[in-house]
């Protein structure tokens, strides 16, 4: 589970794909895609807003706002692309069709795909995922301080099913988009780029 053991195919690069509703974005979401650059190092990032997750309902956040607002994501690293692919595909967003996406965009990469604890422990109820097992590399990180012994036997499963998971283990920080809807005080845990745009379209307000 190193991160050089995973290498790009040959003449290919690496892309870590690090997507979700982002509504709004915040600090763990940061803290999360820092951890999985430095895991996986890649030599390009993608950030893919959904436009409605398979499992979630729909945002009420307008896509053209949540877009915005991943702009914060920007200044993480140097050679990484916010895009509305998702978005411009409308209806349900699935992982599959995204990967594919990208590996005919990039021909020869290999695709990262970043994973949280509980889309790592649910990752056979996804859409055709032993197909994108095989497809990708997991990046896997702790949501919640306790949830390692949960996410390393959910790793074990998918590895035996041929899958390849690396852990950013770095320490769990816990926020939830759900959190900072409800309270929209907490805004000091959202980047700023991102805080601007909830302010300036009065987002979240009561």
């Amino acid at each position: 589970m190193e991160a050089e053991t995973h290498s790009p195919r040959p003449g290919g690069e690496k892309v870590l794909l690090f997507g979700g509703t982002f509504d709004p974005p915040h600090n763990g979401h940061v803290h999360f895609l820092k951890s999985a650059i430095r895991a996986a190092q890649p030599d390009r990032v993608v950030v893919m807003p959904a436009c409605i997750p398979p499992h979630k309902a729909a945002s009420a956040t307008p896509a053209a706002l949540r877009l915005a607002m991943c702009e914060c994501f920007r200044p993480l690293f140097p050679a990484l692309e916010v895009s509305d692919w998702e978005i411009r595909q409308g209806g349900k967003s699935y992982t599959i069709d995204t990967v594919k996406m990208l590996e005919e965009k990039y021909p020869g990469a290999s695709v990262y795909l970043c994973v949280g604890s509980d889309m790592l422990t649910t990752f056979t109820e996804w859409r055709n995922w032993q197909e994108l097992l095989r497809r990708t590399t997991l990046v896997a990180q702790s949501r919640e301080e306790g949830d390692m012994p949960a996410l390393r036997a959910a790793a074990r499963a998918l590895e035996a099913e041929g899958g390849r998971v690396l852990f950013t283990d770095t320490p769990a920080l816990p926020l939830a988009s759900t959190d900072l809807r409800a309270h929209r005080r907490d805004l000091s845990l959202v980047p700023g780029a991102a805080r601007r745009v909830i302010e300036e379209n009065h987002l979240y307000e009561r």
